[in-house]
């Protein structure tokens, strides 16, 4: 008896050792069941900035549909499910396929198929939610999002500062707020601007996606395409 018993101790207090070395797992760790988050990021492109980016890398060749003869302001890069730490992804794998026809459904808004493919796979996935219902949650989401006027049609470059285009959306958009929004920066480009949503789409603070916003001073916008 006092043989199982010592040999029950040790072996417990091995257990303990190993759970104690491997640390707690946090949030971005978890792959997660899908439709377990807390609420999305809808993460707006600036698209001539991500031309120019794109013409830059790529010695001048084409970037695709979304950098040809159309212009397009700000599309949408896409609708991530989030912790209040940390985010799920790639909750399904391999991730249900797509139908050619949803794909093209939401081109006017996601303006790449590798874009809206690989958006599905990384963060539809943790929705839970469909295909389908995915990319019909990212139309009313952006439908939620009034853009400021002055960004609506450039036709020279804008210099900007990050708190100045936060402040803009804020005006724009009753109900966000400055800890609501993130302004991000590629290049000394103004790239993206991200807005925190409820799952019911409904802006809502998120002071770790907020703090994590570009630290330039100054941002250039480049103008439309074709303006």
């Amino acid at each position: 008896m006092r043989g199982w018993s010592l040999t029950s101790s040790i072996a417990a207090i091995a257990a303990l050792c190993l759970a104690a070395l491997a640390g707690p797992a946090s949030a971005q760790d978890e792959q997660g069941a899908p439709g377990r988050f807390d609420f999305y990021v809808l993460s707006l492109s600036w698209s001539p900035s991500f031309c120019a980016d794109a013409a830059e890398r790529h010695a001048g060749r084409s970037a695709g549909a979304q950098c040809g003869a159309r212009p397009y302001a700000f599309v949408v890069h896409g609708l991530w499910p989030q912790y209040e730490k940390g985010f799920p992804q790639y909750c399904q794998v391999p991730a249900p396929r797509i139908d050619h026809r949803l794909v093209s459904s939401i081109m006017d808004l996601m303006p790449a198929p590798h874009l809206i493919f690989n958006e599905w796979d990384k963060h539809g996935t943790c929705s839970g939610l469909s295909a389908a219902a995915y990319f019909d949650t990212i139309r009313k989401a952006r439908a939620a999002v009034k853009i400021p006027p002055q960004y609506g049609d450039l036709t020279q470059p804008l210099s900007v500062t990050p708190n100045a285009v936060a402040d803009a959306f804020v005006k724009a958009n009753p109900g966000l707020t400055p800890n609501g929004i993130a302004v991000e920066c590629s290049r000394r480009r103004l790239s993206e601007v991200r807005l925190c949503l409820s799952k019911q789409l409904q802006f809502r603070d998120c002071p770790n996606v907020a703090r994590r916003a570009c630290r330039s001073n100054q941002l250039t916008m480049p103008p439309l395409r074709g303006g």
